[in-house]
C-alpha cells in the first residue's frame, strides 16, 4: 500500500499557513453544508488522514459530469483535486493517452489497492460482447471490473452510471447497463443527474474524506442529504401550485409572472434532487428559475416517461387523494359548501329558538312601556 501525504502536509509543503488551512476547512465545510462544528472535524481529518485516492473512468457517456465537476465553485475544483483528493486517473482531462493512459490506470490500481474510490461516469454496454465501448483495445467492462475489484467503494456519477440514461432508453440496442446491476455487492452510491450538480459531487467527496464512510443513503442508494426532498417541495413556485395558478402556454402572462410550470410538464413533483437549494452556475439559477420545467433527469428511466412536456395527472395534493387537476374545483366547492353549511346552520338555529326571539321582542316592548 502506497503512503499518501495528508492534505495538511501537502498544503504546508506548498507554503500554506496553519491559519489559512483552518480558513480553508471553515469555508469548505460551510459551503458544503456539513453542519456546526464540521470545520473542526474536517481540520482534524485532513491533518491526520491521508488524501483520498480517486480513479475516475468513463464508459458510455457525453462526459457532462466531468464538465460539471470542473465547474465546482464551492470549493473550487482545483482545491479538491490539489488538496482534498489524489486524482491519479481521469481519462478525460489527463494528459496521457493510449497505452500510456492504460498503464497509468493499472499502476494506480496496484499502488492504492483497497484505498481508492472508483468514480464511474457513464454505463457499460453488454451486447456484442461489449464492442460498443472499447477502451484500450478491450471492452469497457474489462476496465471497469479491474477497477471495482480493488476499490474501497464505487461512486456512480450522473444518471448514466446510476440508471442508464439515454443510452439505456428503449429499445436499448447496446444493452447499456447501470453500475448497481453489474456489481450489486460492492459498496457504492448513486449521484444521479444529467449532469450531477457540481457542488453535490464535491460535497460527497468532502464527506467521505472527513468521516471515512459513505453518507447515509436512501432506499435507492442516493445520499439522503441531497436526494431526500422533491424538487417540488423546495421550489419557490410551490405557492402558485398550491393556489392553482399555472402557466398555460410559454408566452402567456403566467409565464412572464413566474407561475407554476406544472401544466407545462414540470416533473418536480416526482423528482428528488437538490437543484432548488444548491442551484447551478455558482448558485445563480436552476432550470425552473430559468423558466423551464424540471425534466426529472435524476430519476430512473426518465427518457422513457413520455414527452418532457406531458403533465403528470396523479400528483397528491395537500396530503389527500386530490390532484392538481381537481384542487381548483375542490377549493371552489369547499368555499361554496362552507357558505351553504353556514346558511343551513343559521336557519336551524333560528328555527330552534323562536321563543327566544319572541321573548326578546316582548322584553323590548316592556322596556319601552316602562320608559313611557
Amino acid at each position: 500500500m502506497a503512503h499518501l501525504e495528508t492534505t495538511a502536509e501537502m498544503l504546508r509543503n506548498r507554503g500554506v499557513s496553519r491559519r489559512d488551512f483552518l480558513k480553508f476547512c471553515a469555508i469548505t465545510s460551510v459551503a458544503l453544508g456539513l453542519g456546526p462544528g464540521s470545520d473542526l472535524v474536517m481540520a482534524e481529518a485532513l491533518s491526520t488522514k491521508p488524501r483520498l485516492p480517486v480513479l475516475w473512468i468513463n464508459g458510455l457517456s457525453c462526459s457532462c459530469c466531468t464538465e460539471s465537476f470542473l465547474r465546482t465553485a464551492h470549493p473550487l475544483a482545483t482545491d479538491i483535486i490539489l488538496a482534498m483528493i489524489a486524482l491519479d486517473y481521469q481519462d478525460t482531462i489527463m494528459a496521457a493517452a493510449g497505452e500510456q493512459a492504460t498503464a497509468a490506470y493499472d499502476e494506480a490500481i496496484s499502488k492504492y489497492k483497497g484505498q481508492y474510490i472508483l468514480a464511474v461516469e457513464g454505463n457499460t454496454p453488454l451486447n456484442g460482447q461489449g464492442m460498443y465501448c472499447i477502451d484500450g483495445g478491450k471492452p469497457f467492462m474489462d476496465k471497469l471490473a479491474r477497477g471495482v475489484e480493488h476499490a474501497k467503494a464505487v461512486v456512480a456519477w450522473g444518471t448514466c452510471a446510476s440508471w442508464g440514461c439515454v443510452q439505456a432508453a428503449s429499445p436499448n440496442p447496446t444493452a447499456a447497463t447501470p453500475l448497481h446491476k453489474l456489481f450489486p455487492n460492492k459498496p457504492q452510491l448513486k449521484v444521479p443527474g444529467c449532469p450531477a450538480i457540481p457542488e453535490v459531487m464535491s460535497a460527497i467527496l468532502a464527506y467521505i474524506i472527513t468521516y471515512d464512510r459513505l453518507p447515509a443513503l436512501d432506499s435507492q442508494g442516493r445520499p439522503e442529504m441531497f436526494y431526500g426532498k422533491r424538487v417540488h417541495d423546495q421550489c419557490y413556485r410551490r405557492a402558485h401550485f398550491d393556489a392553482g395558478e399555472y402557466v398555460e402556454s410559454w408566452d402567456d402572462e403566467g409565464a412572464r409572472s413566474g407561475l407554476c410550470l406544472y401544466k407545462m410538464g414540470c416533473k418536480g413533483p416526482t423528482t428528488y434532487n437538490a437543484c432548488p437549494a444548491t442551484r447551478w452556475n455558482n448558485g445563480v439559477s436552476f432550470p425552473i428559475q430559468s423558466g423551464h420545467g424540471c425534466i426529472g433527469c435524476s430519476e430512473q428511466n426518465f427518457w422513457d416517461q413520455g414527452s418532457f412536456y406531458d403533465r403528470i395527472t396523479t400528483i397528491p395534493h395537500f396530503g389527500t387523494n386530490a390532484t392538481a387537476e381537481t384542487v381548483g374545483v375542490a377549493a371552489v366547492a369547499g368555499v361554496a359548501a362552507g357558505v351553504a353549511v353556514h346558511g343551513v346552520a343559521s336557519m336551524i338555529r333560528h328555527a330552534r329558538c323562536p321563543e327566544k326571539k319572541a321573548d326578546t321582542s316582548a322584553s323590548t316592548t316592556n322596556t319601552n312601556d316602562s320608559n313611557s
